[in-house]
């Protein structure tokens, strides 16, 4: 729409100075004579900015003016209330400075966009952590949160999972990610991937670090979670499922791509497993909706459990 492309421009100059024609059309996606009537459009408006002609031209706003405009739509205003999660915030002890941004966004808004936001915010409260956790205890994070911040190295003594369980670690924080309720600082050299509540001692230092110029959060985030979930699922299992009965996560992309209903209605498939282990704690669940075929070892296990369950309770 022609109106938000306008504040599109306006917040564009305000907030990076001085743009050519062609660079606001690239970043719009429009074309330069589309830039031109846009621009001619605000000034028409009352907005003071002038345009320079040559190499070194462009268009700008006059010295000392800012406009109140957010250029917000109503589904921006409502997001940026929904993504405010209090928990996190406060855990990283920016609680008051996240309640006070909002205060100050919520201010600027105009009144309609300003009575969605509130209506977002007395409608949706997002809580993280999953039922039936104990939140950890993450007395290191606001530490921790800094030296992403500032580039600064910490030493750690960390427990993991195996032997020795505590170690001692030297850390270059790249940066700080929440999944699931739990807080993991990505940290070089590597990078590796730390539980923050597993921190056991802590000590900043004022040694800086180099922090990657091509290092993306995100992009690393995905990749680890993609090898985390091949290398979690090594095994197999090959079961039968009642009709109507769906399994979770990997185990169900699994089904829908090999799964075939015979003509009892029950699904015969081949699933990934993290371990005999593990499956047998998660199959026991579904009772009688499922049958282990394979491997025998599994299946072994859970007719023992289920024999020695039909002994407990006969008496």
């Amino acid at each position: 729409m022609k109106s938000a492309r306008l504040v599109s421009i306006l917040l564009l100059l305000q907030t990076r100075g001085r743009m050519t024609a062609a660079q606001l059309a690239e970043e719009l996606d429009v074309s330069v004579r589309t830039v031109y009537r846009d621009v001619e459009a605000l000034g028409a408006a009352g907005v003071p900015l002038y345009g320079d002609a040559g190499h070194a031209g462009g268009y700008q706003l006059l010295d000392g003016y800012r406009t109140r405009l957010t250029g917000l739509t109503t589904d921006e205003a409502e997001a940026l209330f929904l993504a405010g999660v209090p928990g996190p915030a406060a855990e990283l002890g920016l609680g008051s400075v996240l309640a006070a941004a909002q205060l100050k966004v919520r201010a600027a808004l105009p009144r309609e966009l300003r009575a969605h936001a509130d209506r977002i915010s007395g409608r949706f409260h997002l809580d993280a952590p999953g039922w039936y956790a104990e939140a950890e205890e993450t007395p290191y994070l606001p530490a921790v949160a800094d030296a992403v911040w500032n580039s600064r190295v910490l030493h750690i003594r960390y427990r993991r999972w195996r032997e020795p369980t505590d170690v001692e670690r030297r850390l270059e924080p790249y940066g700080l990610v929440l999944k699931a309720g739990r807080w993991y600082v990505v940290a070089g050299p590597g990078p590796r991937t730390f539980r923050v509540d597993q921190i056991l001692e802590l000590a900043s230092s004022e040694e800086e670090f180099g922090r990657p110029g091509d290092f993306d959060l995100a992009g690393y985030w995905s990749a680890y979670q993609r090898d985390f979930q091949e290398r979690l699922h090594r095994a197999e299992a090959v079961v039968r499922l009642a009709p109507g009965i769906r399994l979770s996560g990997p185990a169900a992309d699994a089904v829908a791509a090999n799964g075939r209903t015979g003509e009892d209605g029950w699904t015969r498939a081949t699933v990934p497993i993290e371990s005999v282990d593990h499956a047998h704690h998660d199959f026991l669940r579904l009772g009688t909706d499922i049958e282990v075929l394979e491997p025998a070892e599994l299946r072994e296990r859970i007719a023992r459990t289920v024999t020695a369950l039909a002994r407990t309770y006969a008496g």
